[in-house]
């Protein structure tokens, strides 16, 4: 456990100077703390998982929902050599409704694009994949965040972190009843060109979730409140009831 906190405080830490760390990941003890549970879906290599790992500590727990093989067995590593009991691997994507589905995986050198992967239900071609010349196929079986959530029946739920290459709508519509049974702060990456494949916006879903009582941040070396345009892609949105000044 002591290695999953030296190894958060070092994701937190070097954040704002490392390529391969998003800024975000520096402002997220803000909402999280001892005790929290929190779901990283689309969690690939896990650095959001270890952040929050660390943060919510041995009394906490970290969801990480990662379908692809690759990704799914590093984090499954890393938790073994971690010792981190306070995370636990899902091997199922989460979208609008639960059954079976495909993942389309780009490749770029013959390499898996992990972080590009996305769920094809409800999408409309490869839309920003198209710049990719060969992709393929990955066969995965489709929960939803209610279901999930039904299942391991948490006392809370504190942070939903979601990265999932434009479907984050289809995720919020099969996770009505916990957001409106636990009420977590989200952060959601959105980006218009991966969301115009499953026909929405980034305006639309902000403007969805604050008719629900959230209010977007963005991180500007701390969090602030979005403004229109803004072009971080990370979005964080805390319900009224947590909003502070």
């Amino acid at each position: 456990m002591d290695r999953t906190r030296g190894l958060s405080r070092l994701l937190r830490t070097v954040a704002p100077y490392a390529w391969f760390l998003e800024d975000e990941v520096a402002g997220l003890g803000e909402f999280v703390g001892p005790g929290g549970v929190c779901l990283d879906v689309g969690a690939e290599y896990g650095l959001y998982t270890w952040t929050l790992a660390g943060l919510v500590g041995q009394a906490g727990h970290v969801h990480a929902v990662e379908p692809q093989p690759g990704p799914a067995a590093l984090v499954g590593t890393l938790r073994r050599l971690t010792g981190a009991e306070n995370v636990t691997l899902h091997r199922t994507a989460l979208g609008a409704a639960p059954g079976a589905g495909v993942l389309s995986r780009p490749r770029r050198h013959l390499l898996p694009v992990h972080g590009r992967a996305f769920l094809t239900t409800g999408a409309s071609g490869l839309g920003s994949n198209a710049e990719f010349g060969h992709h393929e196929d990955v066969p995965v079986e489709v929960s939803t965040v209610d279901d999930l959530v039904a299942r391991l029946d948490p006392v809370r739920l504190d942070l939903v972190k979601v990265d999932i290459e434009g479907a984050e709508a289809d995720l919020l519509t099969g996770a009505r009843a916990t957001l409106a049974r636990f009420r977590p702060v989200l952060m959601l990456e959105l980006e218009d060109r991966h969301l115009a494949r499953f026909g929405a916006t980034v305006a639309e879903v902000v403007a969805d979730l604050e008719l629900d009582g959230y209010a977007a941040r963005t991180w500007h070396d701390g969090w602030v409140p979005r403004r229109p345009h803004d072009d971080r892609r990370n979005v964080l949105f805390v319900p009224a009831e947590r909003n502070g000044p």
